[in-house]
């Protein structure tokens, strides 16, 4: 491995999924990770096979389906985990297991009730197992960032010689400031013995808003793997931002003497894909990916643009996916004009029934609209994959009546496994009032936290596409609809949340796998 070539370790599909309601199913994974493929990222995270027998099949799905990158899952430095780990990447082309296990003073002391020498104990004997698994092990001392300088080289210097081939340091609750993670960073390299025989990683929270700061100093310092995310999704705060980390690497190579394989044009699809099946949207003005990262309002910022792109912005929209032409299809499009589209998109069809079921809901929204978005195109097939997932309840019609000085009413119809039920409520407001009508057919017992809607693209005929979260039992759970109507994007979303939580998919606790 040239010392000059910086790892792009995306754990999106296993730390990304420890969002609240942003749980993914084994296709949805499948999906992330072919477009990850494509975007030439060399490791891929795909889960935490011990958590459930649905995370064990993802990772497993993931390991099949991807032969580009290397497959990776997580284990605690159990041997249960260590095994169910080895038996979910039996069929990757590449496969890498990440053990973990806390090294912090708080974590060894209140989590883990473990004295120093029994936690380098159970590190080593974790490595060691895993590689019976394969060559490809990688350690994290969870906590890294709050554990002492001296043991934390001991621990290191230990799983290298145990067969760890790259060693991460996680910065677990995003605590350390740039400066402090860089030096921590430095002094590992330099003090670890057998530092060169293994490849130095970095996983950063976002707590402070320092992930992707924190990461960088440690590239500057050594490190030669980078752990993100796309669109920096993760729990509490987030993640380090792939896209940030990488275009940060790739515009200032005056500053880093490394760079990635990464086909950066992929980026922006990446981001919509992801987005588009978290229910996680990206807000406008967010790095590379947001819709106004490359606009310019500012008069005196567009009369320097229109004379030299280089006065106000320091990369290239192509570069990272954005294109100035972004309409492709109309009401008269064929079948194959709309499969090459999704293709060069990222999207393909496992079956013709599949690609059938797209252009019937294309033509459908076709009839609606003019002009047909690449961003409409991903939401639609978005769409198609959360109506063909745990469709208990299914939308049959829905009425709304709303005017200036009554109380809105919503009449809805559902199809509940296979059986019509109808009924009518009022609220503050339509979309109020549609919610409402489904709770009395449903009475699901949920909690609405959060109801959120964006714009797919610009123009009055836009589609609307919804978030709902509902909570039930501390389950949360995201839903997505979208439509050129915004209260059946709303009564859409809400049902694929309740088909989600009505049927939890006995996932552990997400902070079981926290490095």
């Amino acid at each position: 491995m040239s010392s000059d070539r910086l790892i792009i370790f995306d754990t999106t599909l296993r730390d990304g999924e420890q969002s609240p309601g942003a749980s993914m199913n084994k296709d949805e994974k499948v999906r992330i990770a072919r477009s990850l493929e494509r975007m030439k990222v060399d490791v891929i995270e795909a889960g935490f096979p011990v958590a459930s027998p649905g995370d064990f099949e993802s990772v497993q799905a993931v390991a099949q389906a991807v032969s580009e990158s290397t497959v990776c899952g997580l284990a605690r430095a159990l041997d249960l985990d260590i095994d169910r780990a080895g038996e979910a990447l039996k069929g990757a082309a590449s496969a890498r297991i990440h053990t973990f296990i806390a090294t912090s003073p708080i974590h060894m002391k209140m989590k883990l009730r473990m004295e120093p020498d029994q936690v380098l104990e159970q590190a080593v004997r974790a490595v060691a197992r895993a590689r019976k698994y394969t060559d490809d092990v990688e350690f994290s001392p969870e906590d890294a960032g709050r554990s002492e300088l001296d043991f934390l080289c001991q621990v290191l210097e230990a799983v290298i010689d145990a067969g760890a081939t790259t060693v991460n340091i996680p910065d677990t609750v995003g605590y350390n400031l740039p400066h402090q993670f860089g030096e921590l960073m430095r002094q590992l390299i330099e003090r670890v013995p057998n530092a060169d025989k293994a490849v130095f990683s970095v996983h950063c929270h976002n707590d402070l808003g320092l992930a992707v700061a924190n990461s960088l100093s440690a590239v500057l310092n050594g490190a030669r793997q980078v752990e993100c995310t796309i669109n920096g999704l993760g729990e509490r705060a987030g993640n380090a931002s792939l896209e940030e980390v990488v275009m940060s690497v790739r515009t200032r190579r005056d500053i880093f003497s490394c760079e990635t394989r990464l086909d950066t044009t992929q980026i922006v699809p990446v981001s919509r894909l992801v987005a588009g099946i978290t229910g996680f949207p990206v807000q406008p003005n967010k790095a590379i990916v947001g819709a106004n990262a490359f606009a310019h309002e500012s008069g005196i910022h567009q009369d320097g643009v229109l004379k030299s792109r280089e006065t106000y912005e320091i990369m290239r929209a192509q570069d990272v996916g954005w294109s100035d032409n972004r309409i492709v299809l109309g009401k008269h499009s064929g079948r194959n004009a709309l499969r090459s589209r999704l293709e060069e998109l990222g999207i393909s069809f496992e079956s013709e029934e599949a690609l059938n079921e797209a252009f019937s809901r294309f033509k459908i929204l076709a009839d609606k609209k003019h002009e047909i978005f690449d961003e409409d195109l991903q939401a639609l097939v978005t769409e198609a994959s959360l109506d063909a997932v745990n469709e208990q309840f299914k939308l049959v019609s829905l009425k709304v009546c709303s005017e200036t000085g009554e109380t809105p009413n919503a009449a809805i119809t559902l199809n509940i496994d296979g059986v019509e039920h109808s009924a009518s409520a009022q609220g503050s407001g339509p979309v109020d009032a549609a919610f409402k009508a489904i709770e009395a057919i449903v009475d699901s017992g949920t909690g609405l936290q959060l109801y959120s809607v964006s714009n797919i693209t610009s123009g009055t005929d836009a589609q609307g596409e919804v978030t709902v979260r509902l909570e039930k039992a501390g389950h949360i759970v995201n839903g997505q609809g979208a439509d050129t109507d915004i209260v059946i994007a709303s009564a859409r979303a809400y049902l694929n949340a309740l088909n989600k939580i009505i049927r939890p998919d006995g996932r552990a606790h997400p902070q079981l796998g926290d490095v």
